[in-house]
């Protein structure tokens, strides 16, 4: 029988940020493939950072423990940005900055604040570890995403000659920690 009438509200699914493991890498390949269809990373690329720093790697899982969203942080150089789907062979020695490479969210639990408090969950922890910002490139429009959670743009010629293969719509975001 079909219901006719209000619309009755599902509640919001119990999820939980934890710390990322190699068993969650095809999840996280399978959740980047719909966040960024135009930005593809493997399931190889993820590993490579899980294990460069397994420190910065969460997914946020259901009360299964499947993963319905992930990030992806490791320290990297200011004003640069990794090639996308591409190993890094170690962190840079000269590395100043905590890059947020990627947070997506499977679209089933979308808009529910998840987000906001992985965010402020890793800005701590950098901050904590001496790292004086995060930086991150925002693809797929969502500069007004990041800036809503602190970073803010940074322009110049260099940047968008860097950028080029993210889109043109990427911008290079840094959150400063120090202040």
């Amino acid at each position: 029988m079909e219901f006719q009438g209000d619309a009755v509200e599902q509640p919001l699914p119990r999820l939980n940020w934890r710390a990322m493991t190699a068993a969650d890498l095809d999840a996280v390949a399978d959740i980047a493939v719909i966040g960024f269809p135009d930005h593809f990373e493997g399931r190889d690329c993820f590993g490579n950072r899980l294990r460069l720093n397994a420190s910065g790697c969460f997914v946020l899982a259901d009360a299964d423990d499947r993963p319905r969203g992930y990030l992806v942080a490791y320290p990297w150089r200011a004003e640069a940005a990794p090639a996308l789907n591409v190993l890094i062979e170690a962190i840079p020695a000269d590395a100043s900055v905590m890059y947020l490479h990627d947070l997506a969210l499977h679209p089933d639990v979308r808009g529910g604040g998840w987000t906001r408090t992985m965010v402020e969950r890793l800005a701590d922890q950098a901050r904590d570890a001496g790292w004086p910002a995060l930086a991150l490139v925002a693809v797929n429009d969502a500069a007004p995403f990041w800036e809503r959670r602190g970073f803010a743009v940074v322009e110049s010629p260099a940047l968008t000659a860097k950028l080029a293969s993210y889109g043109p719509d990427a911008r290079y975001m840094v959150r400063d920690l120090t202040a």
